[in-house]
Formats: structure tokens, C-alpha cells, sequence
């Protein structure tokens, strides 16, 4: 388990990338890139992988990092596809932490034995997340805590970075339930928790009737992790209310696909749709201010996450420092 001293270190390192952020909007707060299409398994709600894909060659992922860093990204989130198929993962966590910018780490988890654990630790991962979707599998989805439970138990042993776990509600998932029962078993084992509503295959909701708003509402009073944490939108989409946000999706979030386009996120591909080594502070700024037609119903946690900063939190912080620096001026 994550040791009180990699906590503090990496608790510091997010409060600088936070005050950062909240300075200056012209760099992404989070970019999630990704290494490799393909996948091991096939979920059928999923559109993020394929079975034929190679490995992008690691020159040109430690390319694509550098030009992150070069744009001043906080956090490289790495996903698929499924991550840890790609032979050369460790070397592009190292190439994240090099860049001085927070490594996190989406996977299904199935790779994760003792040994795979220690190399992402010696790596530097800070951040790895797995969504579980069921407490035995289904057609629907093999990502279920009877086949991943004894890789979260490596986890625990193990892992000397942050875990969180994510259970989803919704999309027609067969026992509801069952985001509670991994929900308890991720608190049981010492890691943080999410809850998500399930998306549609262009990132959109799929309304909770109301069995799933209950489960959904016990899993967030569990909660410890970034949804339930920052997040409070998802209470609006499970009551049918739309959200009045501006979507930074191709600023504050970027979503780089294994060709190295830069896209709004994984559900809205094809814009901006440019190189990520072609990618400026210009196009940051103009994305900034872009309106997202399917911003108002969309689920996708982590654009949401990165706008909140702008949204929510800039200008009330913006008005303490000032407040702060002219008090110390006297």
C-alpha cells in the first residue's frame, strides 16, 4: 500500500500543479494519451479498443510526452485500449516523471501480478485506476470482481502508488447492486472509490431509474475519490437535468489517440483532430473558449474534472491570493 511519505509527496506535487493550473489556463491540467488500441478483452458498451493493433513505437510515445511536457501538462494519464499490453509501459511512465508531470495509469487489471506491480512502482506510476463493472461476469462485461479480486489483494500488498477503484451504475448493466458490493470490498482493501453512470457510445447518458439512483447514491457516501470528491454533476444527469458548463475539452483535457491526434476525448474523436507534436498554445486557447455541442449531458468524469478548475474553483482562488498578496504588501 502507498506509504505516508509517497502521500506527501505526491499530495505535494498536486498542490503545485493545482496552484498552476488556477494561474494560467493556457496548458492542460490533464492529458490521458494512448499507448495501444488493442485490448484483451471486449466489453460490449466499450468503443476504446481493437484486436489487431500494435504497440505504438516507444520513440514515438516518448516524442508525444515530451511535446506534453513542452505544453506544460500537469498529469499524463495513460489508457487504451488495455495500457499494460504495450512491452515498453515502464519506460513511458519514466519518460512522464522526467518531464516533471504527475504518471497515472488506466487499466482492466488483469496483468497486474506481484512482479508487474514492483516494476510500475520502481517506474514511478503515481495514480492507477480500475473499473470494475460487475461482481461476476457477463456477457456484457469480464471486468468483475470475481476474476480481479485477488489482483486487488496484489494491489494492497503492493502498490506503493494511489488506487482507486470505479464501480458504474447504468447503460443496462444487469445487477446494480453490484456497484455496491465492489464499492464495499475497495474501502475494505484500503483504496479509494468512485461512482460513475455508464455513457452511451458517444459519451452521453443513459438515464438510472430508480433502483440504480439509490445504489448510486449509497456508493457516493462510500466514496473517497475524484468523482464523488469534486464532481457533484452527475447528480444533475441522474435526475435528467442537463449541466450549464463550458467544456475545456481540447484545453484544460486532452485526449491523444494511438495516430497522436489530439481529440476532445475518447467518445468525440475526429476534433480538433491535429497532431499532438503540431499542437500549440494557440490551439489550447481557441479550445478554451469552444463551445461543445454535447456538453450538456455528457459523463465523461475526467473532462469534467479538468474544466472544474476554470469552472468552479479559478476565480474564487483568484480573488484570495490577490487578497492574500495585497494583505502581505502592507
Amino acid at each position: 500500500m502507498e506509504t505516508v511519505s509517497h502521500k506527501i509527496t505526491r499530495s505535494i506535487r498536486e498542490l503545485r500543479m493545482v496552484t498552476w493550473g488556477l494561474l494560467d489556463t493556457a496548458h492542460p491540467i490533464l492529458a490521458q494519451i494512448v499507448p495501444m488500441r488493442r485490448c484483451n478483452l471486449a466489453c460490449a458498451y466499450c468503443n476504446e479498443y481493437d484486436k489487431t493493433s500494435d504497440p505504438v513505437p516507444l520513440a514515438t510515445m516518448l516524442r508525444r510526452i515530451d511535446r506534453l511536457g513542452e505544453l506544460r501538462t500537469g498529469i499524463v494519464t495513460i489508457s487504451g485500449g488495455e495500457p499494460m499490453m504495450h512491452p515498453e509501459l515502464d519506460d513511458i511512465i519514466r519518460r512522464i516523471r522526467d518531464r516533471g508531470m504527475l504518471a497515472g495509469l488506466i487499466t482492466n487489471g488483469f496483468y497486474l501480478s506481484p512482479k508487474r506491480i514492483e516494476r510500475l512502482n520502481e517506474a514511478g506510476l503515481e495514480y492507477l485506476q480500475i473499473s470494475i463493472d460487475n461482481v461476476v461476469p457477463d456477457e456484457v462485461s469480464q471486468k468483475s470482481l470475481k476474476t480481479l479480486d485477488r489482483k486487488l489483494q496484489h494491489l494492497a500488498e503492493h502498490a506503493r502508488f494511489h488506487v482507486n477503484i470505479n464501480s458504474v451504475v447504468g447503460a443496462g448493466m444487469k445487477n446494480p447492486e453490484d456497484a455496491l458490493t465492489i464499492a464495499r470490498r475497495a474501502a475494505e482493501l484500503g483504496f479509494s472509490t468512485s461512482v460513475g453512470i455508464l455513457h452511451d457510445k458517444s459519451g452521453q447518458l443513459e438515464s438510472l431509474n430508480e433502483r440504480e439512483r439509490a445504489i448510486y447514491e449509497e456508493c457516493v457516501q462510500l466514496g473517497q475519490g475524484l468523482y464523488t470528491r469534486i464532481n457533484d454533476f452527475q447528480r444533475n444527469l441522474i435526475e435528467g437535468r442537463p449541466n450549464a458548463w463550458q467544456c475545456r475539452a481540447g484545453s484544460r483535457y486532452l485526449y491523444i489517440c494511438e495516430d497522436g491526434l489530439v481529440h476532445y476525448c475518447s467518445q468525440q474523436r475526429g476534433f480538433p483532430a491535429i497532431p499532438i507534436e503540431q499542437y500549440t498554445s494557440e490551439d489550447i486557447r481557441r479550445e478554451y473558449k469552444t463551445p461543445k455541442a454535447c456538453a450538456p449531458y455528457c459523463t465523461i468524469g475526467c473532462v469534467h474534472r479538468a474544466s472544474e478548475i476554470d469552472n468552479k474553483y479559478r476565480q474564487p482562488a483568484l480573488v484570495k491570493l490577490r487578497t492574500f498578496a495585497r494583505a502581505s504588501a502592507l
